[in-house]
Protein backbone atom coordinates (compact mmCIF):
# COMPACT_ATOMS: atom_id res chain seq x y z
CA UNK A 1 0.00 0.00 0.00
CA UNK A 2 2.94 2.64 1.14
CA UNK A 3 4.76 1.93 -2.05
CA UNK A 4 1.54 3.00 -4.34
CA UNK A 5 1.40 6.07 -2.85
CA UNK A 6 5.14 6.50 -3.45
CA UNK A 7 4.17 6.15 -6.84
CA UNK A 8 1.63 8.50 -7.05
CA UNK A 9 3.19 10.69 -5.71
CA UNK A 10 6.52 10.44 -7.30
CA UNK A 11 4.68 10.39 -10.82
CA UNK A 12 2.77 13.17 -9.44
CA UNK A 13 5.97 15.32 -8.89
CA UNK A 14 7.23 14.60 -11.93
CA UNK A 15 4.22 15.58 -14.30
CA UNK A 16 4.02 18.80 -11.91
CA UNK A 17 7.43 19.28 -13.06
CA UNK A 18 7.26 19.08 -16.79
CA UNK A 19 3.88 21.27 -16.59
CA UNK A 20 5.82 23.96 -14.99
CA UNK A 21 8.79 23.69 -17.44
CA UNK A 22 7.11 23.01 -20.03
CA UNK A 23 5.81 26.64 -20.58
CA UNK A 24 9.00 28.25 -19.18
CA UNK A 25 11.48 27.14 -21.66
CA UNK A 26 9.08 26.23 -24.34
CA UNK A 27 10.34 27.51 -28.08
CA UNK A 28 6.81 27.23 -29.66
CA UNK A 29 4.74 30.07 -28.63
CA UNK A 30 1.40 31.35 -30.54
CA UNK A 31 1.34 35.11 -30.08
CA UNK A 32 -2.26 36.68 -31.41
CA UNK A 33 -1.85 39.82 -29.32
CA UNK A 34 -3.43 40.14 -26.29
CA UNK A 35 -2.91 36.23 -26.24
CA UNK A 36 -0.58 33.64 -26.33
CA UNK A 37 -0.59 29.74 -26.31
CA UNK A 38 2.21 27.81 -25.75
CA UNK A 39 2.39 24.56 -27.72
CA UNK A 40 2.27 21.29 -25.18
CA UNK A 41 1.91 23.37 -21.62
CA UNK A 42 -1.10 21.16 -21.20
CA UNK A 43 0.46 17.69 -21.89
CA UNK A 44 1.62 16.72 -18.31
CA UNK A 45 -2.44 18.00 -17.27
CA UNK A 46 -3.83 15.68 -19.66
CA UNK A 47 -1.39 12.37 -19.02
CA UNK A 48 -2.57 12.85 -15.33
CA UNK A 49 -5.74 12.85 -16.25
CA UNK A 50 -5.31 9.55 -18.35
CA UNK A 51 -4.30 7.84 -15.40
CA UNK A 52 -6.13 9.05 -12.05
CA UNK A 53 -8.81 11.92 -11.01
CA UNK A 54 -6.43 12.44 -7.54
CA UNK A 55 -3.32 12.45 -10.12
CA UNK A 56 -4.85 15.09 -12.29
CA UNK A 57 -6.79 17.30 -9.87
CA UNK A 58 -3.01 17.04 -7.77
CA UNK A 59 -0.86 18.09 -10.87
CA UNK A 60 -3.25 20.94 -12.02
CA UNK A 61 -2.65 22.17 -8.30
CA UNK A 62 1.08 21.95 -8.87
CA UNK A 63 0.82 24.03 -11.75
CA UNK A 64 -0.55 26.56 -10.85
CA UNK A 65 1.35 27.05 -7.66
CA UNK A 66 4.08 26.50 -10.06
CA UNK A 67 2.51 29.90 -11.89
CA UNK A 68 1.40 31.92 -9.10
CA UNK A 69 5.26 31.68 -7.09
CA UNK A 70 6.69 31.32 -11.08
CA UNK A 71 6.30 35.15 -10.95
CA UNK A 72 3.75 35.24 -13.79
CA UNK A 73 0.63 37.90 -13.93
CA UNK A 74 -2.12 36.67 -11.27
CA UNK A 75 -4.65 36.18 -14.18
CA UNK A 76 -2.26 33.57 -15.86
CA UNK A 77 -2.09 31.42 -12.19
CA UNK A 78 -5.63 32.11 -12.09
CA UNK A 79 -6.68 30.94 -15.35
CA UNK A 80 -3.91 27.78 -14.69
CA UNK A 81 -6.02 27.48 -10.96
CA UNK A 82 -9.40 26.40 -13.66
CA UNK A 83 -7.49 23.48 -14.98
CA UNK A 84 -8.08 21.79 -11.64
CA UNK A 85 -11.78 21.87 -13.03
CA UNK A 86 -11.27 20.14 -16.60
CA UNK A 87 -8.51 17.91 -14.77
CA UNK A 88 -11.03 17.24 -12.55
CA UNK A 89 -14.18 16.39 -14.21
CA UNK A 90 -11.79 15.11 -17.37
CA UNK A 91 -10.10 12.47 -14.94
CA UNK A 92 -13.43 11.37 -13.33
CA UNK A 93 -15.28 10.71 -16.68
CA UNK A 94 -12.60 8.37 -17.71
CA UNK A 95 -12.40 6.62 -14.64
CA UNK A 96 -15.51 5.91 -15.24
CA UNK A 97 -15.92 5.43 -18.74
CA UNK A 98 -12.27 4.21 -19.81
CA UNK A 99 -13.22 2.98 -23.39
CA UNK A 100 -13.85 6.58 -24.45
CA UNK A 101 -9.88 6.65 -25.57
CA UNK A 102 -10.26 3.55 -27.11
CA UNK A 103 -12.29 5.19 -29.95
CA UNK A 104 -11.20 7.52 -32.32
CA UNK A 105 -14.42 9.50 -32.21
CA UNK A 106 -15.46 9.03 -28.77
CA UNK A 107 -12.13 10.73 -27.89
CA UNK A 108 -11.79 13.91 -30.09
CA UNK A 109 -15.49 14.71 -28.80
CA UNK A 110 -13.99 14.04 -25.19
CA UNK A 111 -11.57 16.19 -26.54
CA UNK A 112 -13.96 19.01 -28.01
CA UNK A 113 -16.04 19.22 -24.59
CA UNK A 114 -13.27 19.18 -21.94
CA UNK A 115 -11.76 22.02 -24.35
CA UNK A 116 -15.02 23.45 -24.36
CA UNK A 117 -14.88 23.39 -19.99
CA UNK A 118 -11.51 24.37 -20.05
CA UNK A 119 -12.19 27.22 -22.10
CA UNK A 120 -15.21 28.49 -20.11
CA UNK A 121 -13.49 28.26 -17.13
CA UNK A 122 -10.79 30.56 -18.11
CA UNK A 123 -13.24 33.00 -19.76
CA UNK A 124 -14.96 33.16 -16.55
CA UNK A 125 -11.28 34.23 -14.98
CA UNK A 126 -10.41 36.65 -17.79
CA UNK A 127 -13.71 38.21 -17.86
CA UNK A 128 -13.49 39.73 -14.14
CA UNK A 129 -9.81 41.41 -14.78
CA UNK A 130 -11.41 42.30 -17.95
CA UNK A 131 -14.52 44.26 -16.66
CA UNK A 132 -12.42 45.11 -13.11
CA UNK A 133 -9.98 46.89 -15.72
CA UNK A 134 -7.13 44.78 -14.94
CA UNK A 135 -6.49 43.61 -18.40
CA UNK A 136 -3.59 45.10 -20.56
CA UNK A 137 -4.67 47.97 -23.31
CA UNK A 138 -4.55 45.45 -26.10
CA UNK A 139 -7.10 43.70 -24.82
CA UNK A 140 -10.01 46.78 -24.49
CA UNK A 141 -8.62 47.89 -28.23
CA UNK A 142 -9.71 44.62 -29.64
CA UNK A 143 -12.93 44.69 -27.51
CA UNK A 144 -14.15 41.58 -25.67
CA UNK A 145 -15.72 39.33 -28.14
CA UNK A 146 -12.49 39.53 -30.23
CA UNK A 147 -9.81 39.42 -27.26
CA UNK A 148 -11.75 37.25 -24.90
CA UNK A 149 -14.47 35.50 -26.10
CA UNK A 150 -12.83 34.90 -29.38
CA UNK A 151 -8.92 34.74 -28.56
CA UNK A 152 -8.94 32.96 -24.91
CA UNK A 153 -12.32 31.18 -25.33
CA UNK A 154 -11.74 29.74 -28.54
CA UNK A 155 -8.04 29.65 -29.04
CA UNK A 156 -8.54 27.52 -25.56
CA UNK A 157 -10.73 25.14 -27.18
CA UNK A 158 -8.17 24.21 -30.40
CA UNK A 159 -4.81 24.83 -27.77
CA UNK A 160 -6.63 21.89 -25.43
CA UNK A 161 -7.17 19.77 -28.27
CA UNK A 162 -4.02 20.09 -29.90
CA UNK A 163 -2.45 19.71 -26.35
CA UNK A 164 -5.03 16.59 -25.79
CA UNK A 165 -3.68 15.34 -28.62
CA UNK A 166 0.00 15.17 -28.17
CA UNK A 167 -0.76 13.84 -24.75
CA UNK A 168 -2.81 11.05 -26.14
CA UNK A 169 -0.40 10.34 -28.19
CA UNK A 170 2.37 10.21 -25.85
CA UNK A 171 0.09 8.15 -22.84
CA UNK A 172 -0.53 5.48 -25.64
CA UNK A 173 3.49 4.87 -26.44
CA UNK A 174 3.98 5.42 -22.78
CA UNK A 175 0.94 2.24 -22.54
CA UNK A 176 2.30 0.08 -25.08
CA UNK A 177 5.30 -0.51 -22.22
CA UNK A 178 4.14 -3.46 -20.22
CA UNK A 179 5.48 -2.03 -17.13
CA UNK A 180 4.90 1.20 -17.53
CA UNK A 181 1.36 0.00 -18.46
CA UNK A 182 0.95 -2.84 -14.93
CA UNK A 183 2.43 0.39 -13.32
CA UNK A 184 -0.95 2.79 -13.82
CA UNK A 185 -3.04 0.11 -13.64
CA UNK A 186 -1.45 -0.16 -9.70
CA UNK A 187 -2.33 3.36 -9.55
CA UNK A 188 -6.14 3.57 -10.58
Amino acid sequence: MKTNRVHKLTIAALLVAVGILIPMVSPVKLMLEPASFTLASHVAIFIAMFISPMIAVTVALGTALGFLLGGFPIVIALRALTHVVFAGVGSYILFKKPAILQSTAKTQLFSFLIGLLHAVSEVAVVSVFYFGGEMTTAYYTQGFLQSVFLLVGAGTIVHSMIDFTLAHIVWKSLMSRSTFSATVAKLK
